[in-house]
């Protein structure tokens, strides 16, 4: 349990909001998103800039009382990159205290072994149209569990080969549900849902659900 004194910690959000989720095997369910500020890396395809900065300290119960504000159990803990925030970690503990069921999206750049176990972390593989690829920490793959999901964003079909050489290397598909996703407006989704029929690939192809419904806007 988090204490009453860890309850007063801070962190800096970009936006707390309620949505449906656009990705993972949770797509379609509503969902409290949690977006912290701040990122260390720069993907070429961000859509989420807007949270490199700014933002406002807010604490562990002022967070969580917005939160409980929205008629849902699932939270979604994003950002820009939010383990870069070392109060993340507790941030996701009070969560699962509360009873919620939580998921982190992280680039898989920063060390998962902190994140309570009962959080579904969603981990991003960087492809090298992303231009991050040098950012991948492989040692998080062997934290994963059955729970968890490994997600790649292709720009190209360089990046599809690559990540199908990255999928059969470390045998992912055996240790999580693995997703592949197209870059919007860059790689047609016909194009990669074909390229998977055609390989056999165990993963689950994904659009990002929240853009086909509302575009590129903030706080969808």
């Amino acid at each position: 349990m988090t204490s009453g004194t860890g309850m007063l910690l801070s962190l800096r959000i970009s936006e707390i909001f309620y949505s449906l989720q656009g990705e993972t095997s949770r797509m379609g369910l509503p969902t409290v998103f949690v977006r912290l500020t701040g990122c260390p890396l720069r993907c070429v395809y961000c859509d989420t800039a807007h949270a490199f900065s700014g933002g406002s300290s807010q604490t562990l119960v002022d967070i969580l009382r917005q939160v409980a504000a929205f008629p849902t159990r699932y939270v979604t803990v994003t950002g820009g990159e939010p383990l870069a925030q070392k109060n993340c970690l507790p941030l996701l503990t009070a969560l699962c205290d509360a009873g919620y069921q939580v998921s982190l999206e992280t680039s898989g750049a920063l060390d998962i072994s902190g994140v309570d176990p009962r959080v579904m972390c969603v981990l991003d593989i960087k492809t090298p149209g992303s231009a991050e690829e040098s950012k991948n920490r492989w040692e998080n793959l062997p934290l994963l569990t059955a729970h968890d999901e490994v997600k790649f964003v292709l720009c190209d079909e360089t990046d599809y080969h690559w990540a199908k050489q990255v999928l059969t290397q470390h045998a992912l598909s055996e240790r999580c549900d693995v997703l592949f996703s197209p870059v919007q407006g860059q790689l047609s989704p016909t194009d990669l849902a074909d390229w998977i029929v055609r390989d056999g690939l165990p993963v689950r192809m994904q659009v990002q659900l929240h853009k086909v419904l509302w575009g590129n806007a903030i706080g969808k």
